[in-house]
C-alpha cells in the first residue's frame, strides 16, 4: 500500500532521516556516480514529501519554498528507488509535491533543475523548458516552470 508523508526538517525521525539520506546516496552518488555534496544545509529549510510503500520509504522529494532555493517554490531531489521505478510512482509523487506547494504554500509557479534526460517526464506533468541546457555537478539539466 502507497501512502504519502510530508513533515519539516525538526519533525523526521532520526531513522526518517537516515533512510531518507541513504536513498539519495544510492540514487544520486552511487548509481549516477557522481560526486557532490548531498548534505548541503538545505534540507532544515525544506518540506519533505516521502512515498511509502509497506511502511518502507521507496521516494522523496525536498520542497521549497519562494527564496529558499529558486526565487519560485521548488521541488528537488526527486529520487525513486530502483527497485520500483518500473511502477511509475514518479508521477504520483512529483504531483503530490505539486499539491503541497500549491495547497499548503499558496504560490502560482514552481521551478526545478530537471536532469534533461528527465526533460519529457516533466513536461508530461506541466513543466515547461526554460532556456539552454547546462551541467549541474556533470550531469545535463534543464531549468523548467509549472504554472
Amino acid at each position: 500500500m502507497l501512502s504519502f508523508v510530508i513533515k519539516s526538517f525538526e519533525e523526521l525521525s532520526k531513522l526518517e532521516l537516515y533512510k531518507i539520506l541513504r536513498l539519495r546516496a544510492e540514487v544520486f552518488i552511487v548509481e549516477q556516480n557522481c560526486v557532490y555534496q548531498d548534505i548541503d544545509d538545505k534540507d532544515q529549510k525544506a518540506l519533505h514529501v516521502i512515498l511509502l510503500k509497506d511502511k518502507s520509504i521507496i521516494g522523496y522529494t525536498r520542497i521549497f519554498g519562494p527564496g529558499d532555493y529558486f526565487d519560485e517554490a521548488s521541488i528537488g531531489r526527486v529520487v525513486i528507488s530502483e527497485k520500483e521505478r518500473h511502477n511509475n510512482y514518479g508521477s504520483d509523487l512529483i504531483k503530490t509535491s505539486i499539491d503541497v506547494i500549491y495547497n499548503q504554500l499558496h504560490v502560482n509557479s514552481i521551478k526545478i533543475s530537471a536532469q534533461c534526460y528527465l526533460e519529457n517526464f516533466y513536461k508530461a506533468l506541466g513543466f515547461v523548458s526554460i532556456g539552454e541546457s547546462y551541467l549541474e555537478d556533470g550531469i545535463p539539466h534543464i531549468a523548467m516552470i509549472h504554472k
